[in-house]
């Protein structure tokens, strides 16, 4: 199963979705900083199943239309940060989706999450992450999850890789920076956290038009996994 999971910096990058998804043959897309006005029903062999409505610049999610079926969408609100409450209110911060994938005949849950900005401390970040896991586990009891997204977490990353095991869940990174606008801001910002799943790799994808570079990752069930290994 291969997933992309790109901040459009503003909507910015809206032009490069169905080349992205066509070169990478996806299965599943999540956005972040997506203005839902604008988004198509359609990308290609992709259905927008779901974006938040509350804040225009939010969340978004395609799934390939012949692979699985939605069986239900949810957007979450996660406790905010001083940015949000003061700057540019950010309401929904988590899109959840339980899904049946077609090809394997098991049902999973996908999820795109925005964690608050960087003038937010890394406390309020991980309440938020362990929140948003709790929302998943909530909408689909048992079952595989995969929650990709910008965590807005450049550093300490190593206590954030603890406390989302201490979760249930596995924290994984990509190949490279998927930030290098500014100097002292670069750095990973963008990850993977999963159960259920094995992650095969994490890929930075080429720069566009975003300050954020795309993450394509690749996964398959583990149970899935351990039957072709």
């Amino acid at each position: 199963m291969k997933t992309i999971s790109y901040n459009l910096r503003k909507n910015r990058a809206l032009g490069e979705l169905g080349g992205l998804a066509e070169r990478h043959e996806i299965d599943i897309l999540c956005l972040q900083e997506a203005d839902s006005v604008a988004l198509p029903a359609e990308l290609g062999h992709m259905r927008l199943v779901h974006a938040t409505e509350k804040n225009r610049l939010g969340l978004a999610m395609y799934v390939r239309e012949d692979r699985f079926h939605v069986r239900s969408t949810r957007t979450f609100q996660l406790k905010k940060s001083l940015h949000d409450r003061v700057l540019q209110p950010a309401h929904e911060r988590l899109l959840g989706a339980r899904l049946h994938d077609r090809e394997t005949g098991r049902d999973l849950v996908a999820a795109s999450f925005h964690a608050a900005p960087l003038t937010a401390l890394n406390s309020l970040r991980r309440h938020q992450i362990s929140a948003a896991l709790s929302e998943l586990r909530a909408l689909g009891p048992g079952l595989p999850a995969l929650m990709v997204g910008d965590f807005n977490y450049p550093v300490f990353q190593s206590r954030l890789d603890r406390h989302v095991s201490g979760e249930g869940y596995e924290l994984s990174l990509s190949d490279k920076r998927t930030y290098t606008r500014y100097k002292m801001f670069r750095g990973h910002y963008d990850f993977a956290t999963s159960s259920g799943f094995q992650i095969d790799s994490v890929r930075t994808l080429d720069r566009g038009t975003s300050d954020h570079l795309p993450i394509l990752v690749q996964a398959a069930f583990e149970e899935h996994a351990a039957l072709s290994r």
